[in-house]
């Protein structure tokens, strides 16, 4: 009984330290910080209609997908990172203008404080246009400074006045180093505009090169056959003259 009683107290005393060197353990513990959630990729862009008008007259026409692709100084990482946003036509406000050689579409959307602008040029004398300038303003709530890049010495979505230029794949419009725009089954007509219809459609090099390829693959198997006939219609020959000679 005596022996019981002193394992007892031995317990009673003992159990308070225990609990003081966990608590202080668990002080102690380095806790783990929280994993950042993987960076999703915003997936292909919805197509958006942009027309501008002049007196009341559409001057421009653009139908198509944008995704805007910037590397910036993040306040949250603190590196600089790189993100994709697409534009969501419900939420872009669209303008510009239009005179005889230049036309612009201005594209703006509040709720993430961006806004780009295209303009296009053309040369009366080949009567071709392209895409000559460039302006992008973005200032997302983890930049740590607005981003402003304009770029006037493009040369991309070439066409000719009259007609649309048009690209089913996704192309990317380097504008600056830290900065390029992706678009997706993009159709715009800068000039000539005949009522709200585009004009008969100008494939980039990216569609015609995909049309190209099974053209040449069907015609080099049509090739291979053309070869296999021939190659069987000769042997039989030669095998037919044998047995004569026989």
């Amino acid at each position: 009984m005596v022996q019981i009683c002193r394992v007892q107290s031995w317990f009673v005393g003992v159990t308070p330290i225990l609990i003081f060197v966990t608590v202080l353990h668990q002080g102690f513990a380095t806790v783990a910080p929280p994993t950042p959630a993987p960076h999703k990729e915003p997936g292909r862009p919805e197509r958006g209609h942009y027309n501008v008008t002049n007196n009341g007259t559409i001057c421009l026409m653009a139908y198509m997908g944008l995704q805007l692709n910037i590397s910036y100084n993040s306040t949250s990482q603190k590196k600089v990172v790189q993100d994709v946003m697409n534009l969501q036509p419900n939420l872009t406000k669209h303008s510009g203008s239009c005179d005889s050689e230049i036309a612009s579409l201005q594209l703006t959307v509040d709720a993430v404080k961006t806004s780009l602008t295209f303009v296009f040029t053309m040369n009366s004398t080949s009567n071709k246009y392209h895409l000559s300038e460039v302006t992008v303003l973005a200032a997302w709530p983890d930049m740590k400074e607005p981003i402003s890049v304009n770029n006037s010495n493009l040369d991309y979505l070439r066409g000719t006045v009259g007609y649309s230029y048009y690209c089913r794949d996704e192309q990317t419009l380097n504008v600056v180093q830290n900065l390029s725009i992706n678009t997706f089954q993009l159709q715009v007509q800068p000039f000539a505009v005949k009522g709200d219809q585009f004009g008969a459609a100008e494939e980039c090099q990216l569609d015609e090169d995909d049309m190209l390829i099974p053209i040449v693959v069907g015609a080099a198997l049509a090739g291979l056959v053309v070869i296999v006939l021939l190659a069987y219609l000769i042997g039989r020959k030669r095998s037919h003259a044998g047995y004569q000679s026989i």
